[in-house]
């Protein structure tokens, strides 16, 4: 089987069309500076790993794992991250669906889920994820605060919504307020999207 690089993954919206929540230009350097930078780190460690292995040499493997870990998992939340967000025109103020009913389940209320995910987004120390993940042994979303990239992260539990908590996801539009941001990100939510992962996962 042929081996294949990692891609930067390319919008499913304009770079415009999330304003006035994120501007063109703070969108912009996110998915083609930052995310890019982990979609060319994340290769450059594996075409490592191919040149020492052809030439027998050994090379820093805790380093190596250390740094694709970081990485891999920076370009696969990015891609997550951009799925999960619509124009405001195009997505609702509230789910819907099958996640709908599995908040209310588990949160009591959408206002009382959207709390909780606000206060993980807000208290990340340093940079980092709040996420929204589903149990399946348990059949339950639990809410993951992920530093980094890749630290604090449970194996197996999969993704149905994310948001990025590096500032360098906000700085230029709302400079260290991280709440701002926070609060904003709600008006941009693709819930369709949530409701497909819970509907994949589910199935």
């Amino acid at each position: 089987m042929e081996k294949k690089p990692y891609v930067l993954p390319e919008l499913g919206y304009g770079y415009k069309d999330l304003e006035p929540w994120i501007s063109e230009a703070q969108l912009q350097l996110h998915h083609q500076k930052h995310h890019a930078a982990y979609v060319k780190g994340a290769n450059a460690i594996l075409e490592t790993l191919d040149k020492n292995r052809q030439d027998g040499v050994d090379g820093d493997a805790k380093a190596l794992a250390k740094a694709f870990s970081f990485n891999a998992a920076g370009l696969l939340l990015h891609a997550l991250f951009w799925e999960n967000l619509a124009p405001a025109a195009n997505t609702t103020a509230k789910p819907t669906g099958k996640f709908a009913t599995l908040i209310d389940n588990e949160f009591g209320s959408f206002e009382r889920f959207k709390k909780e995910f606000s206060q993980t987004a807000a208290s990340a120390e340093g940079s980092g994820w709040s996420a929204l993940v589903y149990c399946r042994q348990t059949n339950r979303p639990l809410l993951m605060q992920i530093e980094k990239h890749n630290t604090n992260v449970i194996p197996m539990f999969r993704v149905l919504l994310v948001l990025d908590v590096w500032e360098h996801a906000y700085y230029l539009d709302y400079k260290n307020d991280r709440a701002k941001y926070v609060e904003a990100f709600w008006n941009i939510v693709n819930w369709q999207e949530v409701d497909n992962r819970l509907g994949a996962i589910l199935k």
